[in-house]
């Protein structure tokens, strides 16, 4: 089958060739009408409308799954507003993943006939025909998952305990679904002022949102070769083994580091005991794969944590999934080409697989151009606020990744400040995915080289 293409016409001038170029207008047009319903009067809890960036900034944040905030959720939108922010983050979400699917198909149709019928087989898609059963399958996959841990949040919060009061069963309902959807679309945008602070030493909300996040960010390629061979490991494609692998050592490697930072901490995991400071280690370095809930006070983390938090925020979640950053994925293939250089080796391969060369550009543009994003996005920062370094690239990162996790200066921040931030939460969130998918999508053979000359290089 050949590459998809739309025209309009005799002419074929208008042809639909950059089909990420409507990745960003319906994310775009997502954020513009969360917009204008946010600043209706009937959104915030006073009556009387929300300021435009408010507005502007809250909605890029939720449909771009991020979690930053510059006004309380709970306390500043009205029940209304709230609502939208959910159905944003929803939007976003199924968005991320519907269109990773369907970038999937298309790139697998650039490929030679062989390299298509490995993808064919690795992603159980045919072709463009069968995209409607994946997207079906993806919306049940996510639907039935925030039902599943909906159900269990809105157990806990209407029985009580960890020393938090009992809610009534409606309440209860409404709190949990609402942490659900936010936690499995790693948008991190809670009910309470403090997010889950009041929960920190309680299992039975922290382990199902931790859950939620890390099932999200895994990315549905991942989670699907999971489901239908999870008995069988040496049957699991490239990517699941990349993202599964390296998910589990940076959860590990996160709570590790956080545990012994702050473990004499007085503000953070100083009081907590030996249990309470391993659930509260794991459920940050969770939440740093790009969810934005937090349980212990983010800022009165010492330096080392935060730039711990940084690198974790900056690598992100799986591809094709709700995470963010410049995915595992990415990282993990840089990590073998540096090993295999290292060694000395002319093929960069993970197990039995050979990583093909666009492959290791695709990452090395990816990871260098978000470099460049957050670098820029750091000095200017710099120059409009008064902050020091690390809490500026704490939120810069944050919002590149769409974490949504904070040091506490984002509400303090100028309205240029939250202009800049909304516009790296939009590159973070459209960009790599368009990137990954235009650059595959662009590949071609070239019909001649040129002579080769070596450089100096370092």
């Amino acid at each position: 089958m050949p590459a998809v293409t739309f025209s309009r016409g005799r002419s074929g001038a208008n042809r639909f060739r950059h089909p990420t170029r409507v990745v960003a207008a319906g994310f775009a047009a997502a954020v513009g009408v969360g917009t204008v319903l946010l600043l209706l009067p009937v959104a915030t809890e006073s009556g009387t409308g929300a300021g435009l960036v408010d507005a502007l900034f809250t909605a890029t944040s939720a449909v771009c799954v991020t979690g930053l905030v510059t006004v309380d959720t709970g306390g500043y939108w009205s029940t209304f507003g709230e609502v939208v922010i959910l159905a944003l983050i929803q939007v976003g979400g199924l968005g991320i993943m519907t269109l990773a699917a369907l970038f999937t198909v298309l790139v697998a149709h650039r490929l030679g006939l062989r390299r298509r019928l490995l993808a064919q087989a690795e992603t159980k898609t045919l072709g463009l025909s069968g995209i409607g059963g994946l997207v079906r399958n993806i919306v049940l996959f996510s639907l039935a998952s925030e039902a599943v841990v909906a159900t269990v949040l809105t157990a806990r919060f209407a029985t009580g305990g960890a020393g938090q009061p009992a809610m009534p069963f409606d309440r209860a309902l409404y709190h949990g679904v609402f942490h659900a959807v936010s936690a499995f679309n790693n948008a991190g945008f809670s009910l309470n002022s403090d997010s889950l602070m009041g929960y920190v030493t309680d299992p039975l909300v922290s382990l199902p949102v931790a859950v939620a996040v890390i099932v999200g960010g895994l990315g549905f390629p991942a989670v699907f070769d999971l489901a239908r061979n999870w008995r069988r490991p040496s049957r699991w494609m490239v990517l699941t083994r990349i993202t599964v692998g390296v998910t589990a050592v940076l959860l590990l490697v996160g709570t590790v580091i956080t545990i012994l930072a702050e473990r004499s901490n007085p503000d953070t995991l100083g009081p907590l005991s030996g249990p309470g400071k391993l659930l509260a280690g794991f459920f940050h370095s969770a939440m740093a794969r790009t969810a934005g809930f937090n349980s212990i006070d983010m800022s009165a983390l010492g330096p080392e944590t935060l730039f711990a938090t940084d690198l974790l925020m900056f690598i992100g979640g799986g591809s094709g999934g709700t995470a963010g950053g410049i995915k595992v994925t990415t990282f993990a293939v840089l990590a073998v080409v540096i090993w295999s250089e290292m060694r000395g080796e002319t093929r960069v391969n993970v197990g039995r697989r050979r990583i093909p060369e666009g492959n290791q550009r695709q990452a090395l543009a990816i990871a260098l151009l978000g470099i460049g994003a957050v670098a820029v996005a750091v000095f200017t920062l710099l120059i409009m606020t008064r902050h020091s370094l690390d809490l500026v690239l704490f939120e810069a990162v944050s919002a590149f990744g769409t974490v949504g996790l904070s040091a506490g200066i984002t509400a303090d921040l100028p309205p240029a400040a939250h202009l800049l931030l909304i516009a790296l939460m939009f590159i973070g969130r459209v960009g790599p995915l368009t990137l990954a998918s235009a650059l595959a999508l662009r590949q071609r053979t070239r019909r001649f080289e040129y002579p080769e000359e070596r450089t100096i290089v370092g």
